[in-house]
């Protein structure tokens, strides 16, 4: 293909989505063992967090009211409403030169309290994955995704540890 792909005149191809899919469910997982790693508080997604943080702030406002339900739980009717997408459409247009694939599909968890899951789970823009998370993290509600995500780390390492004793023993029997 020559030329800048153009994704607004692009067919619809099974291929190309696909590959979107594959990219968003991987930064999801990446996302998902940082939150397991680092105190969420501390994790830094962008050079520009600080200015999306306040932006996102300034642009939505009833994220900022304690105790801050309306980024705990995140309103998919609202976000999708005349309301929340022409809001939405300026905050992200104003990412354009700002943050790299600000455009691209993200995977976000409409629970904070939650881990990702079927139910559980919604395509965004990365600017606003990046506006939802870095307030969440900010504001302290992705403690208790941390702390789900630590203990099933701790539970995959002791089912591996188990898998590779058993493994052990068959292979000594052998």
């Amino acid at each position: 293909m020559a030329g800048k792909f153009d994704a607004q005149n692009a067919q619809n191809l099974m291929e190309i989505e696909k590959q979107f899919a594959v990219k968003a469910v991987e930064q999801a997982q990446t996302y998902w063992n940082l939150l397991e790693k680092v105190q969420p508080r501390e994790l830094r997604l962008t050079k520009l967090d600080d200015e999306i943080y306040d932006d996102t702030m300034k642009s939505f406002p009833e994220f900022a009211e304690a105790p801050h339900d309306k980024l705990v739980k995140l309103d998919e009717d609202w976000m999708k409403s005349a309301d929340g997408k022409e809001r939405w459409r300026t905050f992200i247009q104003s990412y354009e030169k700002k943050v790299k694939d600000y455009n691209f599909g993200s995977l976000i968890r409409t629970d904070a309290r939650q881990e990702y899951g079927e139910t559980n789970t919604i395509f965004v823009t990365r600017i606003q994955f990046y506006a939802i998370e870095i307030s969440r993290n900010r504001l302290g509600l992705n403690d208790g995704a941390h702390e789900i995500a630590k203990a099933e780390a701790a539970k995959e390492k002791a089912q591996k540890e188990k898998d590779l004793q058993k493994a052990k023993k068959k292979n000594g029997k052998s």
